[in-house]
């Protein structure tokens, strides 16, 4: 029965060219759709999850309270350099405990190592002694206890290892040169860290070295730390939450609004946004997002294959007629029309599998992975199960459909298509054209959205300009190298500063000013900066001055911008008082709001002082058009000034841009998964409509004998539709409507919800419906009435 059942199976195929290729280009466009999808949904979900610690591992966050009787005021992923001390010395349910220091507090995107003539920028942390405790990553030589333990130690991947040293033999106990500074004795070497790691390194350096040239990193009231624990076995993480804030409030008072807690460390990847102290979601979103998607374009496809089927059924009618009569049982016709449906999925799935090996490189390029097609039994099993899945279910109703008829029934020729059936189809349509429009909606959306942040005035002008970190010779000398640069031609302007500008950076609660409440733990956040900095990058005062030479004690003042005067609540600020970082400063501007955070953040308290011996970062505005040779001219010039060292800069626009980098791929990514559903869509109206056609071929040769116009024939068939797909826009309208509103209340600043987005999609929609139904209702209506009824 099953050879029989087969060869059945390829003569229907040979039958019906048209509906056998457009079924399997939906269903081979959805499992494509769907396996990319899968690849990148699997490499998500297994994001840090290599660690053999995982479910004992932890990450220490803060909730920072506001003021007395008001909610959390924010959650921090950091906390206090001397917390892992704590944790590891006065809480018994801790195993380890370690401090992480990522590069950017040292002001670097990357170090300068170096062994004789040999140098190569790499990326570096510091960490605690028991890092290698807690982290798989897998050392290859050297001793986990021991590795950090020395202040004076380094850890080397294997990759940095041998692109300096060309070996990772014999090289432990070796010095490496850091910054063409200090040497680092290599004390053992690591794999490196693999794609799932969320945290990517090159080496590790001792934690105690952070605290050499930070001091502040040793300040309870100062937080910027990493701070990670395994607990032991057994220990409940609630409980012991409960224990730890109330251990700190015995020794610190009742007062103490900051609220350390641990959180899963493998979690904070896809569920790293909290709000009012509680998991948020996150990166998560995306991944729900687009498994849904991946499953509403593999129905559309199974629709177009129920639909067709059905439409075609009156073809098969004698088929089934006799195959009952001779005594074919129900099931056995369900079991032959599930296996079609079944082999054409499989077919579908071979060529999607082919689609996926050439299209993975551009997929790769796009969402930011290392995304590979590995034929392991989890992938193989997963395929074959969406497959046969999608077989079944596209298969189902018309198995369902066709087996059920009578004998009889089907031999005498009294077959119509019942209402039910009918209205069936007609949903079926619907719903894949309501799916398409909500795709459409969503799309418009997120692209107006990223267009919005990406020209939205900041408050400060971030064209055409360059930052570079300070290292090497300039640091200390940043005012006679800024005073140089600045002749250079086509610079306009440069400065040295503390911020990138691009997200939170460093913030202080200790500050004190007239009328604070005590319970008062606002985060302020802190940007260094030198005389020039404010005409460099052309903020604006609200009121008050900037920083300027002329003075000459503007080291003992400071300007805060609006967010920040609007939470102290300080009227007729300039000239006021405020305590900071130890010292008494007067207020002497207030710049307008800018956003140094992404929009998804409201703009944050804020100052500026100057720290002309702690500057981190230069600016540099350069000529529009003179991009080019100034650049050149910089180059030269920063290898003359700081040998050694190469000149990597950014370009602070593109920075900025950065930090969208996930809305910009999703934004991608719906654009294309948005075409897709739109194409199986009309697909299947493309093949309904040449079946209405063919269907009612004599009725239109008479319409036409009777003098019918062809655009008059073209209406009659397309009017239903027309009518199907207005109903599809009548239901996806509000849930695209409620879909874009939830995305966009992710943003503290966002786009207004125009109502032409929706009018726009609808238009769409029905443009592509007609043209899709068009092209079939105008070769029907173009064809010689004597051919269509020479039957007669």
């Amino acid at each position: 029965m099953f050879r029989h059942n087969l060869l059945i199976t390829y003569r229907s195929f040979l039958r019906n060219k048209s509906s056998f290729l457009i079924n399997l280009i939906g269903l081979t466009s959805g499992l494509t759709c769907t396996l990319l999808i899968y690849l990148w949904v699997s490499d998500e979900l297994s994001m840090d999850k290599f660690h053999e610690k995982d479910s004992r591992l932890y990450q220490v966050f803060e909730n920072i309270l506001s003021q007395e009787g008001n909610p959390i005021n924010r959650t921090l992923f950091e906390t206090s350099g001397p917390m892992a001390d704590l944790l590891k010395d006065e809480m018994p349910g801790v195993e380890y405990a370690t401090a992480v220091g990522p590069v950017f507090w040292s002001g670097f995107d990357s170090f300068t190592l170096s062994v004789g003539e040999k140098k190569l920028k790499a990326a570096g942390q510091y960490a605690g002694k028991d890092f290698f405790n807690i982290f798989s990553y897998e050392l290859t030589q050297g001793e986990k206890n021991q590795v950090l333990a020395d202040k004076n130690s380094i850890v080397l991947s294997e990759a940095l290892a041998t692109a300096l040293f060309q070996t990772t033999d014999g090289i432990v106990g070796k010095p490496v040169t850091f910054q063409h500074e200090r040497e680092f004795i290599i004390s053992g070497l690591f794999k490196g860290t693999p794609d799932q790691s969320s945290s990517q390194f090159d080496f590790v350096l001792s934690f105690e070295t952070l605290k050499e040239g930070r001091p502040w990193v040793n300040d309870w009231g100062s937080t910027g730390p990493h701070v990670f624990a395994v607990l032991k076995e057994g220990v409940s993480v609630s409980a012991f939450n409960d224990n730890l804030n109330a251990f700190l409030k015995a020794r610190y008072g009742e007062n103490i609004t900051r609220n350390p807690f641990l959180y899963p460390y493998s979690d904070i990847y896809l569920k790293g946004t909290f709000e009012n102290g509680k998991p948020a979601g996150g990166r998560i979103a995306y991944i729900r997002l687009f498994s849904i998607i991946a499953v509403f374009i593999l129905l559309i496809a199974c629709i177009n294959f129920m639909n067709l089927s059905t439409a075609k059924a009156s073809r098969r009618m004698t088929e089934i007629g006799i195959k009952k009569v001779v005594g074919s049982g129900r099931k056995a016709l369900i079991f032959q029309y599930i296996g079609e449906s079944t082999m054409m999925a499989l077919l579908s799935l071979l060529l999607a599998m082919v689609i996926v090996l050439l299209f993975l490189p551009q997929f790769n390029q796009i969402t930011g992975k290392h995304l590979s097609l590995d034929f392991d039994i989890k992938l193989i099993v997963t395929a074959l199960v969406i497959t046969f899945l999608s077989g079944i279910v596209a298969g189902s109703y018309p198995a369902l459909y066709l087996s059920g008829f009578a004998p009889i029934r089907i031999l005498k020729g009294r077959l119509n298509p019942s209402s039910g059936e009918v209205w069936a189809r007609k949903g079926l349509v619907v719903f894949q054209f309501a799916v398409s429009i909500i795709l459409i909606v969503s799309v418009g959306v997120v692209y107006k959205q990223i267009e919005f942040v990406q020209h939205q005035n900041l408050g400060y002008d971030k064209e055409n300009v360059i930052w570079f970190n300070v290292n090497g010779k300039l640091t200390g000398n940043t005012d006679s190298f800024l005073a140089e640069a600045q002749k250079i031609p086509g610079v306009v302007k440069a400065a040295a500063t503390s911020h990138s500008m691009v997200g939170h950076n460093w913030s202080t609660q200790g500050i004190e000013w007239d009328g604070r409440d005590a319970k008062d733990q606002t985060a302020f956040q802190i940007v260094g900066v030198d005389y020039d900095f404010f005409k460099t990058l052309s903020f604006e005062m609200k009121e008050g001055r900037p920083f300027s030479r002329e003075y000459g004690t503007d080291g003992e003042k400071i300007i805060f911008n609006e967010a920040a005067i609007k939470i102290m609540g300080l009227k007729d600020p300039l000239g006021k008082t405020v305590h900071v970082l130890g010292k008494d400063k007067e207020i002497i501007g207030v710049a307008k709001d800018f956003h140094f955070e992404s929009f998804h953040e409201a703009v944050k308290p804020l100052f500026f002082i100057l720290l002309p011996n702690d500057l981190t970062k230069i600016m540099v505005k350069i000529e529009a058009g003179r991009e080019k040779e100034t650049l050149s001219g910089l180059a030269d010039f920063y290898g003359a000034f700081n040998p050694g060292f190469d000149f990597d800069y950014h370009f602070l626009d593109e920075t900025y841009q950065a930090q969208y980098v996930a809305e910009q791929r999703v934004s991608k990514l719906s654009r294309y998964f948005a075409g897709l559903a739109i194409l199986i869509s009309c697909l299947g109206l493309f093949g309904l409509a040449a079946f209405t056609a063919e269907r009612r071929i004599k009725e239109i040769g008479i319409r036409k004998i009777l003098g019918a116009s062809a655009w008059s024939i073209v209406r009659l068939l397309s009017a239903d539709f027309t009518k199907m797909v207005l109903a599809a826009i009548v239901i996806a309208l509000p849930v695209s409507y409620l879909i874009a509103r939830q995305w966009l209340e992710g943003f503290a600043y966002r786009i207004d919800l125009e109502w032409w987005f929706f009018v726009g999609a609808a238009v769409a929609a029905l443009l592509i419906a007609w043209l899709t139904v068009g092209v079939q209702t105008l070769r029907a209506a173009a064809i010689n009435p004597a051919q269509c009824l020479r039957d007669e």
